[in-house]
């Protein structure tokens, strides 16, 4: 099989690539045992599905499995474990690590463009294929007689020179 590299320098390529794919679930995290209190796991898998995963970023601690996120669905269990309840989880989450750990944050100042910028990029966007379609549909204005003829002489001006 021919891929253009050099010999060596494929065979290193082929060793990175295996050393990633053999090294790829080392960040795994061991499992909780959660069976003790199903009620209590209940309540910390609702509160952790409200909360996002600061290592991940795009998924919530109930689906991460990154060691911060263990971490944080610990403190959650332990909270929840100590009388306070769900909305206190969620504001000490909230207090210590902003509203960005916040799957929905709250509606004010600071998260405005946060909630309106997705309605302004389609706004701008939907305003700027308006305008490039409005041009795009324009009929030119017809020639005067005078630039009529200018056109017609160039025209045959450049058919003599080819």
């Amino acid at each position: 099989m021919r891929c253009g590299l050099p010999g060596w320098l494929a065979e290193v390529v082929l060793a990175v690539l295996t050393l990633a794919v053999l090294t790829s679930g080392a960040q795994a995290a061991p499992a909780v045992d959660t069976a003790t209190d199903t009620a209590l796991e209940a309540r910390v898998n609702a509160v952790s599905a409200e909360l996002r995963c600061l290592v991940c970023q795009n998924q919530s601690l109930a689906d991460s499995h990154a060691e911060l996120a263990v971490d944080l669905k610990n403190q959650v269990r332990e909270q929840l474990r100590s009388g306070r309840n769900e909305a206190q989880v969620v504001a000490y989450m909230t207090d210590r690590y902003g509203d960005f750990v916040r799957y929905r944050p709250p509606f004010k100042t600071t998260t405005l463009l946060l909630w309106l910028g997705p309605v302004l990029l389609l706004l701008i966007g939907g305003g700027l294929l308006w305008r490039t379609l409005g041009r795009a549909r324009a009929v030119p204005a017809a020639l005067s007689a005078d630039e009529q003829a200018r056109a017609e002489a160039l025209l045959q001006g450049a058919d003599k020179a080819g």
